[in-house]
């Protein structure tokens, strides 16, 4: 998980630049939901540690 270097430290996206979605609309790159990228920089770093989590699940459950 990669943090940006301000003083505000805020999570950055796991976008990995594969965005391809699949017929339940979850991105093949990050894992992470069409809807929950749309939103993403309106998530606090508490919610995006928790889809980080999801995401994380979803690529390993893909395998």
């Amino acid at each position: 998980m990669k943090l940006q270097s301000t003083s505000n430290t805020q999570i950055e996206t796991p976008c990995i630049r594969n965005c391809c979605l699949d017929e339940k609309d979850i991105c093949i790159g990050c894992g992470r939901h069409v809807d929950e990228i749309v939103q993403w920089r309106s998530y606090s770093d508490a919610q995006r540690k928790v889809l980080m989590s999801r995401a994380k699940n979803r690529k390993q459950q893909r395998v």
